[in-house]
């Protein structure tokens, strides 16, 4: 294939369509490969969104920026059009993981409250948790704002809390990611993932974190350089198949390229409307169903 670092994603499919498992799991059969990666630049603002198929750019960042805020209720993505959570967020789905103590949309102490308020005791949505827990993120950003700490080898975030796992209406996917500088200024960021739904989940993850190293490069006036993706459990969907066979013999076009257009003091004060994506030319959207 030619050099375009969306083939890494397409030898991917190959691979676990050539290579894999079979296995049943949770929610299915899957065709499943264990141990990968994939690096995508992020040089001169570019943003690795997919292009041999149409991304969901806009719902993947409102989810990010949900995140950031430390929030677990799926009713604020609801308001904001964003429907990737809701099949999690039933009552019958929160009664299947014994949450009968939230209330639907309600989905417990899962990424946002990790990334802010790491362990910091769980009992709703709709709970104030400032200066509980560990704040992940503002300690990141605290060390890459000063040039004596950001070459750190510590610069990382967990969303995995065995403690409180049973207490989430879904445990993490994307479980753990690193934040490195070289040059003095130049951000790149590697993100190990346990599970990965290639055909769907992928995607998003390889967008939402590009996304995020983007933004906190902007943040802390440093450059974004680069994401390193490592996936455990890279695994394809019995009724994905079809679908990705067809997008892999589709060429991807270049890349388009990101603008962050304000500066904030809070990075709780980033909206969607702040990030202007530019020359996102894609292929036709390819209609998979989403796994609970």
């Amino acid at each position: 294939m030619e050099s375009h670092d969306e083939n890494q994603y397409l030898q991917l499919i190959h691979k676990i369509l050539q290579m894999g498992n079979k296995e049943t799991g949770r929610n299915g059969n899957t065709i499943s490969y264990f141990g990968t990666t994939m690096r995508f630049s992020l040089q001169n603002g570019t943003l690795p969104l997919l292009t041999t198929k149409k991304l969901a750019y806009k719902t993947c960042l409102k989810e990010l920026l949900w995140f950031l805020r430390g929030s677990t209720s799926n009713t604020e993505l609801k308001k904001e059009n964003v429907h990737i959570w809701d099949a999690n967020a039933t009552r019958e789905f929160l009664d299947s993981r014994n949450l009968t103590h939230l209330e639907e949309d309600d989905l417990g102490p899962v990424y946002g409250h990790q990334w802010r308020h790491f362990n910091a005791t769980y009992t709703n949505s709709k709970q104030d948790y400032t200066n509980k827990g560990i704040d992940q993120i503002n300690y990141i950003i605290r060390h890459l704002k000063d040039p004596e700490l950001r070459s750190s080898r510590r610069l990382i975030m967990s969303a995995w809390n065995p403690c409180q796992l049973d207490e989430m209406a879904l445990p993490p996917c994307h479980v753990l990611c690193q934040f490195h500088v070289t040059d003095g200024n130049k951000l790149s960021c590697a993100l190990y993932q346990r599970s990965g739904d290639v055909g769907l989940g992928v995607p998003f993850n390889i967008a939402s974190y590009s996304y995020l190293t983007h933004l906190i490069a902007h943040h802390c006036n440093m450059i974004a350089h680069e994401f390193v993706h490592f996936i455990g459990n890279a695994h394809i969907y019995e009724d994905h198949i079809d679908a990705l066979k067809e997008q892999c013999t589709r060429k991807p076009f270049s890349f388009p390229t990101l603008a962050i257009n304000d500066k904030y003091e809070n990075i709780n004060d980033y909206t969607w409307k702040d990030f202007q994506i530019n020359d996102y030319t894609c292929h036709p959207s390819i209609r998979m169903q989403m796994k609970a």
